[in-house]
Protein backbone atom coordinates (compact mmCIF):
# COMPACT_ATOMS: atom_id res chain seq x y z
CA UNK A 1 0.00 0.00 0.00
CA UNK A 2 1.06 3.13 -0.87
CA UNK A 3 0.55 4.57 2.99
CA UNK A 4 3.85 5.35 4.02
CA UNK A 5 5.95 3.59 2.22
CA UNK A 6 9.08 5.41 0.83
CA UNK A 7 8.52 4.16 -2.96
CA UNK A 8 5.01 3.36 -3.85
CA UNK A 9 4.57 2.75 -7.43
CA UNK A 10 1.16 3.73 -9.04
CA UNK A 11 -0.43 1.07 -11.30
CA UNK A 12 -1.03 1.64 -15.14
CA UNK A 13 -4.76 2.10 -14.67
CA UNK A 14 -4.59 4.66 -12.10
CA UNK A 15 -2.03 6.70 -14.16
CA UNK A 16 -5.04 8.34 -15.94
CA UNK A 17 -5.36 10.14 -12.58
CA UNK A 18 -2.12 12.25 -12.13
CA UNK A 19 -2.49 15.89 -12.32
CA UNK A 20 -0.99 18.96 -11.25
CA UNK A 21 -1.71 19.49 -7.13
CA UNK A 22 -4.29 22.45 -7.08
CA UNK A 23 -2.88 25.76 -5.40
CA UNK A 24 -5.90 25.67 -3.35
CA UNK A 25 -4.50 22.66 -1.06
CA UNK A 26 -0.69 23.83 -1.55
CA UNK A 27 -1.28 26.99 0.00
CA UNK A 28 -3.66 26.39 2.57
CA UNK A 29 -0.91 25.48 5.08
CA UNK A 30 -3.40 23.76 7.63
CA UNK A 31 -6.37 21.77 8.06
CA UNK A 32 -8.29 20.91 10.77
CA UNK A 33 -9.32 17.16 11.58
CA UNK A 34 -12.34 15.85 13.35
CA UNK A 35 -12.53 12.19 15.36
CA UNK A 36 -16.12 11.11 16.42
CA UNK A 37 -17.98 7.93 16.85
CA UNK A 38 -19.36 5.83 19.50
CA UNK A 39 -16.31 5.49 20.64
CA UNK A 40 -16.59 8.73 21.81
CA UNK A 41 -18.79 7.94 24.54
CA UNK A 42 -16.05 5.53 26.55
CA UNK A 43 -13.52 8.01 25.67
CA UNK A 44 -10.86 5.71 26.76
CA UNK A 45 -7.40 4.55 25.84
CA UNK A 46 -4.26 4.44 27.84
CA UNK A 47 -1.69 7.76 26.91
CA UNK A 48 0.92 5.82 25.90
CA UNK A 49 3.03 7.47 23.19
CA UNK A 50 2.63 9.33 19.73
CA UNK A 51 2.46 6.47 17.02
CA UNK A 52 6.23 6.30 15.98
CA UNK A 53 7.26 6.48 19.66
CA UNK A 54 5.78 3.13 20.80
CA UNK A 55 7.18 -0.45 19.82
CA UNK A 56 4.83 -2.21 17.69
CA UNK A 57 4.84 -5.39 19.06
CA UNK A 58 2.84 -3.00 22.13
CA UNK A 59 0.97 -1.07 19.91
CA UNK A 60 -2.53 -2.39 19.40
CA UNK A 61 -2.82 -3.98 23.28
CA UNK A 62 -1.91 -0.50 24.76
CA UNK A 63 -3.16 1.46 21.74
CA UNK A 64 -3.39 4.75 22.48
CA UNK A 65 -6.02 5.74 20.11
CA UNK A 66 -9.53 6.20 21.45
CA UNK A 67 -10.89 5.84 17.98
CA UNK A 68 -9.60 2.03 17.95
CA UNK A 69 -11.84 1.23 21.44
CA UNK A 70 -13.69 -1.52 19.75
CA UNK A 71 -10.67 -3.32 18.27
CA UNK A 72 -8.42 -3.11 21.96
CA UNK A 73 -11.32 -4.40 24.06
CA UNK A 74 -11.45 -7.31 21.94
CA UNK A 75 -7.70 -8.28 23.14
CA UNK A 76 -7.90 -10.46 25.89
CA UNK A 77 -5.33 -9.01 28.86
CA UNK A 78 -5.18 -5.71 27.74
CA UNK A 79 -6.28 -2.68 29.90
CA UNK A 80 -8.95 -1.52 27.73
CA UNK A 81 -10.43 -5.17 27.99
CA UNK A 82 -10.11 -5.06 31.29
CA UNK A 83 -11.44 -1.54 31.70
CA UNK A 84 -14.52 -2.06 29.60
CA UNK A 85 -15.14 -5.39 32.04
CA UNK A 86 -15.36 -3.39 35.09
CA UNK A 87 -16.33 -0.08 33.76
CA UNK A 88 -19.52 -1.13 31.04
CA UNK A 89 -19.73 -4.69 32.59
CA UNK A 90 -18.48 -6.01 29.16
CA UNK A 91 -21.67 -4.27 27.55
CA UNK A 92 -21.28 -4.72 22.91
CA UNK A 93 -19.41 -1.70 22.05
CA UNK A 94 -22.93 -1.21 19.73
CA UNK A 95 -24.48 -0.18 23.03
CA UNK A 96 -22.04 3.49 22.88
CA UNK A 97 -23.82 3.83 19.22
CA UNK A 98 -27.29 3.92 21.14
CA UNK A 99 -26.14 6.09 23.97
CA UNK A 100 -24.14 8.40 22.04
CA UNK A 101 -26.61 11.14 21.29
CA UNK A 102 -24.78 14.86 20.44
CA UNK A 103 -26.63 16.15 22.67
CA UNK A 104 -24.50 19.62 22.60
CA UNK A 105 -23.65 19.36 18.95
CA UNK A 106 -23.76 22.94 16.87
CA UNK A 107 -21.97 22.29 13.45
CA UNK A 108 -21.61 26.30 12.93
CA UNK A 109 -20.15 26.75 16.33
CA UNK A 110 -17.24 23.87 16.09
CA UNK A 111 -16.36 25.35 12.51
CA UNK A 112 -16.35 29.09 14.21
CA UNK A 113 -13.40 27.61 16.44
CA UNK A 114 -12.18 25.86 13.12
CA UNK A 115 -12.24 28.89 11.28
CA UNK A 116 -10.78 30.87 13.86
CA UNK A 117 -7.28 29.36 13.13
CA UNK A 118 -6.81 29.88 9.73
CA UNK A 119 -7.41 26.73 8.34
CA UNK A 120 -8.11 26.13 5.22
CA UNK A 121 -10.27 22.55 5.49
CA UNK A 122 -12.04 21.26 7.46
CA UNK A 123 -12.17 16.80 7.41
CA UNK A 124 -14.55 14.98 9.88
CA UNK A 125 -14.65 11.64 10.18
CA UNK A 126 -17.45 9.78 8.27
CA UNK A 127 -16.67 6.21 9.02
CA UNK A 128 -13.67 4.77 10.74
CA UNK A 129 -12.64 1.49 11.66
CA UNK A 130 -15.76 0.00 14.01
CA UNK A 131 -18.01 0.61 10.84
CA UNK A 132 -20.55 3.36 12.01
CA UNK A 133 -21.47 6.03 9.33
CA UNK A 134 -22.69 9.46 10.16
CA UNK A 135 -24.25 9.77 7.38
CA UNK A 136 -27.63 7.24 6.58
CA UNK A 137 -24.85 5.40 3.97
CA UNK A 138 -26.08 2.86 2.07
CA UNK A 139 -26.29 -0.59 3.03
CA UNK A 140 -25.70 0.09 6.37
CA UNK A 141 -29.19 -1.64 7.93
CA UNK A 142 -29.60 1.43 10.37
CA UNK A 143 -26.26 1.05 11.94
CA UNK A 144 -25.48 4.62 11.15
CA UNK A 145 -26.29 8.13 12.81
CA UNK A 146 -29.59 9.15 11.82
CA UNK A 147 -31.12 6.21 12.59
CA UNK A 148 -29.52 5.69 16.11
CA UNK A 149 -27.66 7.50 18.72
CA UNK A 150 -27.22 11.23 17.55
CA UNK A 151 -30.27 10.99 15.04
CA UNK A 152 -28.35 13.38 12.65
CA UNK A 153 -26.95 13.43 9.25
CA UNK A 154 -23.51 14.58 11.36
CA UNK A 155 -21.78 14.64 7.91
CA UNK A 156 -24.47 17.11 6.34
CA UNK A 157 -24.80 19.06 9.57
CA UNK A 158 -20.62 19.63 9.13
CA UNK A 159 -19.76 20.06 4.93
CA UNK A 160 -23.26 23.09 5.57
CA UNK A 161 -21.22 24.64 8.33
CA UNK A 162 -17.62 24.31 6.61
CA UNK A 163 -18.84 26.04 3.41
CA UNK A 164 -20.52 28.89 5.36
CA UNK A 165 -17.38 29.38 6.93
CA UNK A 166 -15.66 29.73 3.91
CA UNK A 167 -13.61 26.40 3.99
CA UNK A 168 -12.99 23.68 2.05
CA UNK A 169 -14.81 20.31 3.15
CA UNK A 170 -13.35 16.74 3.19
CA UNK A 171 -14.26 13.50 3.89
CA UNK A 172 -12.53 11.28 5.84
CA UNK A 173 -13.43 7.51 5.08
CA UNK A 174 -11.68 3.88 6.44
CA UNK A 175 -11.78 1.91 3.58
CA UNK A 176 -8.97 -0.76 5.05
CA UNK A 177 -10.72 -1.62 8.35
CA UNK A 178 -14.70 -2.36 9.22
CA UNK A 179 -14.53 -4.62 11.98
CA UNK A 180 -18.35 -5.35 12.29
CA UNK A 181 -18.86 -5.72 8.31
CA UNK A 182 -15.88 -7.89 8.23
CA UNK A 183 -16.12 -9.72 11.50
CA UNK A 184 -12.58 -10.70 11.85
CA UNK A 185 -10.70 -11.27 15.11
CA UNK A 186 -9.06 -8.15 16.85
CA UNK A 187 -5.92 -6.55 15.16
CA UNK A 188 -2.65 -7.46 17.33
CA UNK A 189 -0.01 -7.65 15.31
CA UNK A 190 0.63 -6.35 11.72
CA UNK A 191 0.00 -7.90 9.26
CA UNK A 192 -3.24 -9.08 10.73
CA UNK A 193 -6.03 -9.90 8.48
CA UNK A 194 -7.76 -6.93 6.82
CA UNK A 195 -11.34 -7.40 4.85
CA UNK A 196 -10.38 -7.69 0.99
CA UNK A 197 -12.83 -9.47 -0.67
CA UNK A 198 -15.72 -8.66 -3.03
CA UNK A 199 -18.46 -8.13 -0.70
CA UNK A 200 -16.89 -5.77 0.95
CA UNK A 201 -14.83 -3.50 -2.06
CA UNK A 202 -18.54 -2.87 -3.37
CA UNK A 203 -20.11 -1.89 0.14
CA UNK A 204 -17.05 1.05 0.54
CA UNK A 205 -16.95 2.01 -3.10
CA UNK A 206 -21.36 2.35 -2.55
CA UNK A 207 -20.20 4.90 0.61
CA UNK A 208 -17.92 6.96 -1.51
CA UNK A 209 -20.23 7.12 -4.31
CA UNK A 210 -22.36 8.47 -1.74
CA UNK A 211 -20.21 10.75 -0.36
CA UNK A 212 -19.30 12.83 -3.47
CA UNK A 213 -23.30 12.91 -4.61
CA UNK A 214 -24.43 14.32 -1.17
CA UNK A 215 -21.65 16.23 -0.05
CA UNK A 216 -18.96 17.11 -3.04
CA UNK A 217 -16.11 16.73 -0.99
CA UNK A 218 -12.97 19.15 -2.24
CA UNK A 219 -10.36 16.09 -0.46
CA UNK A 220 -10.97 12.36 -0.06
CA UNK A 221 -8.83 11.13 2.78
CA UNK A 222 -8.94 7.20 2.82
CA UNK A 223 -7.03 5.06 5.77
CA UNK A 224 -5.09 1.98 6.22
CA UNK A 225 -5.95 1.02 2.43
CA UNK A 226 -8.46 -0.42 -0.30
CA UNK A 227 -9.86 -4.19 -0.33
CA UNK A 228 -7.79 -5.78 -2.70
CA UNK A 229 -10.89 -7.06 -4.80
CA UNK A 230 -11.71 -3.24 -5.37
CA UNK A 231 -8.52 -1.99 -7.01
CA UNK A 232 -8.86 -3.72 -10.57
CA UNK A 233 -10.90 -1.17 -12.94
CA UNK A 234 -14.72 -2.03 -13.06
CA UNK A 235 -17.69 -0.89 -12.63
CA UNK A 236 -17.78 -0.97 -8.20
CA UNK A 237 -13.92 -0.20 -8.34
CA UNK A 238 -12.40 2.08 -6.33
CA UNK A 239 -10.94 3.40 -9.70
CA UNK A 240 -14.83 4.27 -10.52
CA UNK A 241 -14.69 5.91 -7.54
CA UNK A 242 -11.82 8.24 -8.40
CA UNK A 243 -13.22 8.89 -11.96
CA UNK A 244 -16.49 9.94 -10.36
CA UNK A 245 -14.80 12.21 -8.23
CA UNK A 246 -12.81 14.50 -10.52
CA UNK A 247 -15.77 14.46 -12.54
CA UNK A 248 -17.83 16.24 -9.95
CA UNK A 249 -14.80 17.93 -8.44
CA UNK A 250 -12.23 18.70 -10.84
CA UNK A 251 -10.26 20.66 -8.08
CA UNK A 252 -10.74 18.40 -5.20
CA UNK A 253 -7.41 15.83 -3.75
CA UNK A 254 -6.73 12.55 -2.90
CA UNK A 255 -4.33 11.47 -0.10
CA UNK A 256 -2.15 8.36 -0.13
CA UNK A 257 -4.34 6.04 2.05
CA UNK A 258 -6.16 4.08 -0.61
CA UNK A 259 -4.07 1.16 -1.12
CA UNK A 260 -1.19 1.22 -4.11
CA UNK A 261 -3.42 2.99 -6.58
CA UNK A 262 -3.79 6.31 -6.79
CA UNK A 263 -2.71 9.82 -4.66
CA UNK A 264 -2.18 13.31 -5.36
CA UNK A 265 -0.56 13.93 -1.74
CA UNK A 266 1.06 11.65 0.64
CA UNK A 267 0.51 11.68 4.84
CA UNK A 268 2.84 11.22 7.45
CA UNK A 269 1.22 10.78 11.26
CA UNK A 270 2.84 11.79 14.59
CA UNK A 271 6.60 10.61 13.97
CA UNK A 272 5.86 7.89 11.82
CA UNK A 273 5.66 7.30 7.90
CA UNK A 274 8.36 10.77 8.08
CA UNK A 275 10.32 9.88 5.00
CA UNK A 276 7.62 10.71 2.54
CA UNK A 277 7.67 13.95 4.13
CA UNK A 278 9.65 14.98 0.89
CA UNK A 279 8.71 17.30 -2.11
CA UNK A 280 5.65 19.56 -2.57
CA UNK A 281 2.76 17.48 -2.05
CA UNK A 282 2.47 16.07 1.38
CA UNK A 283 0.74 16.43 4.99
CA UNK A 284 1.63 15.77 8.74
CA UNK A 285 -1.49 14.63 10.83
CA UNK A 286 -1.91 13.91 14.34
CA UNK A 287 -3.87 14.88 17.53
CA UNK A 288 -3.67 17.90 19.76
CA UNK A 289 -3.39 14.64 21.84
CA UNK A 290 -1.83 11.38 21.57
CA UNK A 291 -5.58 10.54 20.76
CA UNK A 292 -7.63 11.13 17.41
CA UNK A 293 -10.58 10.29 19.20
CA UNK A 294 -11.45 11.94 22.87
CA UNK A 295 -9.82 10.49 25.30
CA UNK A 296 -10.38 11.34 28.74
CA UNK A 297 -7.56 9.99 30.54
CA UNK A 298 -5.08 12.43 28.27
CA UNK A 299 -4.39 15.77 30.40
CA UNK A 300 -2.49 19.30 29.49
CA UNK A 301 1.24 17.38 29.63
CA UNK A 302 -0.23 14.60 26.48
CA UNK A 303 -1.45 17.44 24.61
CA UNK A 304 -0.07 20.39 22.29
CA UNK A 305 0.01 24.00 23.75
CA UNK A 306 -0.58 26.77 21.56
CA UNK A 307 2.73 27.49 21.22
CA UNK A 308 4.12 23.74 20.41
CA UNK A 309 1.29 23.60 17.93
CA UNK A 310 2.40 27.01 16.35
CA UNK A 311 5.88 25.20 16.11
CA UNK A 312 4.55 22.30 14.55
CA UNK A 313 2.84 24.03 11.45
CA UNK A 314 5.92 26.56 11.34
CA UNK A 315 7.87 23.43 10.80
CA UNK A 316 5.83 21.83 8.70
CA UNK A 317 5.34 24.83 6.01
CA UNK A 318 8.60 25.28 6.44
CA UNK A 319 9.53 21.64 5.00
CA UNK A 320 6.92 22.01 2.31
CA UNK A 321 3.48 20.46 4.04
CA UNK A 322 0.55 21.00 5.04
CA UNK A 323 -0.56 20.13 8.87
CA UNK A 324 -4.26 18.23 9.85
CA UNK A 325 -4.55 18.92 13.04
CA UNK A 326 -7.19 16.65 15.03
CA UNK A 327 -9.99 17.65 17.45
CA UNK A 328 -11.37 14.95 19.58
CA UNK A 329 -15.12 16.04 19.93
CA UNK A 330 -16.63 14.66 22.98
CA UNK A 331 -19.71 12.18 22.73
CA UNK A 332 -21.96 15.57 23.77
CA UNK A 333 -20.41 17.30 20.58
CA UNK A 334 -18.48 20.00 22.62
CA UNK A 335 -14.50 20.63 21.90
CA UNK A 336 -12.70 19.55 25.09
CA UNK A 337 -11.28 22.97 26.90
CA UNK A 338 -7.55 22.03 26.36
CA UNK A 339 -7.94 21.11 22.89
CA UNK A 340 -10.49 24.39 22.50
CA UNK A 341 -7.08 26.47 24.10
CA UNK A 342 -4.94 24.92 21.86
CA UNK A 343 -6.90 26.15 18.71
CA UNK A 344 -7.41 29.30 19.98
CA UNK A 345 -3.83 30.40 20.67
CA UNK A 346 -3.10 28.70 17.41
CA UNK A 347 -5.70 31.01 16.16
CA UNK A 348 -4.63 34.21 17.65
CA UNK A 349 -0.87 33.75 16.56
CA UNK A 350 -2.14 32.98 12.90
CA UNK A 351 -3.94 36.05 12.96
CA UNK A 352 -1.01 38.18 13.47
CA UNK A 353 1.42 35.98 11.89
CA UNK A 354 -0.71 33.84 9.56
CA UNK A 355 0.99 35.66 6.58
CA UNK A 356 4.29 33.80 6.90
CA UNK A 357 2.70 30.13 6.90
CA UNK A 358 -0.64 30.58 4.42
CA UNK A 359 0.55 30.42 1.16
CA UNK A 360 4.32 30.49 2.07
CA UNK A 361 6.63 27.91 0.49
CA UNK A 362 10.17 27.22 2.38
CA UNK A 363 13.43 29.33 2.02
CA UNK A 364 15.87 26.25 1.25
CA UNK A 365 18.67 28.68 0.78
CA UNK A 366 18.41 29.25 4.92
CA UNK A 367 19.36 26.75 7.38
CA UNK A 368 16.84 25.81 10.17
CA UNK A 369 18.17 25.09 13.56
CA UNK A 370 16.85 23.95 16.70
CA UNK A 371 19.14 25.75 19.48
CA UNK A 372 17.67 28.24 18.98
CA UNK A 373 14.44 26.89 17.03
CA UNK A 374 14.43 28.65 13.99
CA UNK A 375 12.42 27.84 11.02
CA UNK A 376 12.11 30.06 7.33
CA UNK A 377 9.22 30.48 4.99
CA UNK A 378 9.46 32.40 1.70
CA UNK A 379 6.56 34.06 0.04
CA UNK A 380 5.98 36.57 -3.10
CA UNK A 381 7.79 39.50 -2.17
CA UNK A 382 9.65 38.55 1.43
CA UNK A 383 11.53 36.05 3.51
CA UNK A 384 10.66 34.89 7.07
CA UNK A 385 12.20 33.86 9.57
CA UNK A 386 10.34 32.16 12.76
CA UNK A 387 12.73 32.06 15.67
CA UNK A 388 12.21 30.80 19.46
CA UNK A 389 14.16 33.54 21.10
CA UNK A 390 13.87 36.71 22.24
CA UNK A 391 16.36 39.86 22.74
CA UNK A 392 19.51 39.96 20.64
CA UNK A 393 18.85 37.70 17.97
CA UNK A 394 21.51 35.76 15.21
CA UNK A 395 20.06 35.10 12.22
CA UNK A 396 23.22 32.99 9.85
CA UNK A 397 22.88 34.72 6.33
CA UNK A 398 26.28 33.58 5.12
CA UNK A 399 25.57 33.71 1.38
CA UNK A 400 24.04 37.53 1.91
CA UNK A 401 20.30 36.36 0.65
CA UNK A 402 18.39 39.19 2.90
CA UNK A 403 18.69 43.08 2.45
CA UNK A 404 19.00 43.44 6.69
CA UNK A 405 18.06 46.97 5.87
CA UNK A 406 14.20 45.94 5.36
CA UNK A 407 14.34 43.99 8.62
CA UNK A 408 10.63 44.15 9.90
CA UNK A 409 8.63 42.63 13.01
CA UNK A 410 4.92 42.64 11.65
CA UNK A 411 4.65 46.05 9.94
CA UNK A 412 7.42 48.07 12.16
CA UNK A 413 10.61 48.58 11.16
CA UNK A 414 13.26 47.27 13.40
CA UNK A 415 17.16 47.79 13.67
CA UNK A 416 19.15 44.93 12.36
CA UNK A 417 22.90 44.60 11.33
CA UNK A 418 25.12 42.27 9.31
CA UNK A 419 28.24 40.92 11.30
CA UNK A 420 30.53 37.70 10.02
CA UNK A 421 27.89 36.21 7.83
CA UNK A 422 24.30 37.03 9.93
CA UNK A 423 22.13 39.15 10.65
CA UNK A 424 21.69 40.65 14.19
CA UNK A 425 18.68 41.98 15.13
CA UNK A 426 17.25 42.83 18.56
CA UNK A 427 13.78 41.95 18.93
CA UNK A 428 13.95 43.24 22.49
CA UNK A 429 10.57 41.23 24.59
CA UNK A 430 8.56 40.13 21.90
CA UNK A 431 6.91 37.02 22.54
CA UNK A 432 7.68 34.25 20.93
CA UNK A 433 7.94 32.44 18.24
CA UNK A 434 9.07 35.96 16.85
CA UNK A 435 8.42 36.83 13.27
CA UNK A 436 11.04 39.13 11.37
CA UNK A 437 10.67 39.75 7.27
CA UNK A 438 13.22 41.17 5.24
CA UNK A 439 13.24 41.82 1.59
CA UNK A 440 15.39 39.01 -0.15
CA UNK A 441 18.21 40.50 -1.99
CA UNK A 442 18.07 37.24 -4.79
Amino acid sequence: MAMFETDPVRPEAYREFERPLPEWFRGAALGIFVHWGPYSVPAWAEPTGELGAVPREQWYAHNPYAEWYANTIRIEGSPAHAHQQEVHGGAPYDDFLDQWKAEAFDADEVLAVVAATGAGYFIPTTKHHDGVTLWDAPGTDGRNTVARGPQQDLIGAFAEATRAAGLRFGVYYSGGLDWHFSDLPPIEHDGDPAPDDLAYAEYAHDHVIDLIDRYRPDILWGDIRWPDAGIAPGPKSLAHAFETFYARVPEGVVNDRWGESHWDFRTSEYVHGTAVEVGEAWENTRGIGLSFGHNRNETSEHLLSADEAVRLLVDVVSRGGNLLLNIGLEASGRIPELQRQTLEGLGEWNSRHGHVVFGARPEERLRASDEPWLRWTRTDDAVHAVIDQNGSVRLPDPDGLLDEQTARIGDTGVSAERVDGAILVDVADAATPVVISFRPLA
